[in-house]
């Protein structure tokens, strides 16, 4: 299909109507946030009224104080290192000079627009979300996608529900600290970046198995994605609408701030599917 055919389909389905999921969480303070992180500060420095214009006019604004990996957010390569090493053998002592990363910014991840695959685990097991610190296996992708008939492609975005999104609003819950997280172990990672997708993301604060107790200590998974196969991750998604409704395969738009040199962005993604 050339490239004006292609863009010609995707106006006219577009016309004919879509539906946008919003995955994104919201932002404000004292949402969960990884301990490796700091947390989200928004305070207005101006408010209506400060200043008033000779008109009448006034403007209130903000100043925002966040991390790169607070809220739903993606994981530029600059993010992981193993043994000095970034993804493609790049050493990280010289990739991390003057302030920021001269190699692998989150600047360097394309606006994603592609197609997006939703593995529902907490469905797949019949649960409305998966047990602390329960370790998903590649099994249970593979059932999860064969239940949604929606298998990770190459050049795809998956995504992995374990339904622990209703626990948002109760950070000390949501983190898991004492009791764990759900999350993929290194065996069902292996088989994402088998699949070659570009992209992996949940609904959890890390794309891992959280053990009980152990918190943030190691993060294999994320060496394994970041690291070994270039593949990005998405966390803190609110993956529950799109769940609920059954969706398993989507439009996948998500597109990082251009920040030059950091190893994460906040992002919104979107999934979009058709009202035919």
């Amino acid at each position: 299909m050339s490239t004006v055919a292609a863009q010609d389909t995707m106006l006219g389905a577009v016309m004919a109507g879509v539906e946008v999921f919003d995955l994104a969480q919201p932002l404000t303070d004292g949402m969960p946030c990884s301990p490796n992180h700091p947390g989200f500060k928004m305070a207005l420095t101006r408010r209506h009224g400060d200043m008033v214009r000779a008109d009448g006019g006034s403007a209130a604004s903000e100043i925002i104080v966040t991390g790169g990996h607070v809220g739903t957010h993606i994981d530029a390569l600059a993010h992981v290192s193993h043994n000095g090493k970034m993804y493609g053998g790049i050493d990280c002592a010289t990739a991390q000079t003057g302030g920021k990363f001269t190699i692998h910014g989150v600047e360097t991840i394309p606006p994603m627009v592609c197609r997006g695959v939703l593995l529902d685990i907490a469905a797949r097991h019949g649960v409305p979300s998966l047990p602390a610190g329960y370790g998903i296996t590649a099994q249970d992708l593979a059932d999860a996608a064969k239940q949604a008939d929606a298998l990770p492609t190459p050049g795809s975005v998956c995504l992995v529900n374990t339904g622990w999104s209703q626990w948002w609003d109760d950070p000390a819950r949501y983190l898991g600290v004492r009791t764990g997280v759900p999350g993929v172990t290194t065996e069902a990672a292996r088989w994402l970046a088998a699949h070659q997708v570009i992209a992996a993301g949940t609904d959890t604060t890390a794309f891992e198995q959280i053990l009980p107790g152990r918190g943030h200590a190691v993060l294999p998974v994320h060496r394994i994605l970041l690291v070994d196969h270039g593949i990005h991750i998405v966390e803190h998604m609110r993956l529950t609408d799109l769940a609920q409704r059954g969706i398993g395969e989507f439009t996948f738009v998500l597109a990082p701030l251009k920040m030059i040199g950091a190893t994460g962005s906040p992002v919104r993604p979107l999934a979009i599917v058709s009202r035919q």
